[in-house]
């Protein structure tokens, strides 16, 4: 079964685990625990029986597990999203 994401832009494209993974080393985080990350988050997917997921959500499923794993990681995302995308994530997360 394939899970689609819909971005914010609208577009639909692919889920690509390996997309969290590298979204987590520009965190900071090892490669152990992006991976690990990568795989819950997919498996969460999978359990729900979900065939879509907004980038918003699932930014928060990856950050909420970010912050767990290790806090300096979760605000080095939340930083690179402001200076480099003009994203305000921490924001948008906490209206939805």
């Amino acid at each position: 079964m394939a899970i689609f994401v819909v971005k914010r832009n609208g577009f639909k494209e692919e889920f690509i685990p390996e997309k969290i993974v590298v979204s987590c080393l520009k965190a900071g985080a090892t490669l152990e625990a992006a991976r690990k990350i990568a795989k819950i988050v997919e498996a969460k997917l999978l359990e729900q029986n979900i065939n879509e997921v907004t980038a918003k959500d699932l930014t928060k499923m990856i950050l909420d597990m970010l912050k767990k794993e290790n806090e300096e990681w979760y605000r080095n995302w939340i930083i690179f999203d402001r200076a480099v995308k003009k994203r305000k994530t921490e924001e948008e997360l906490a209206k939805s």
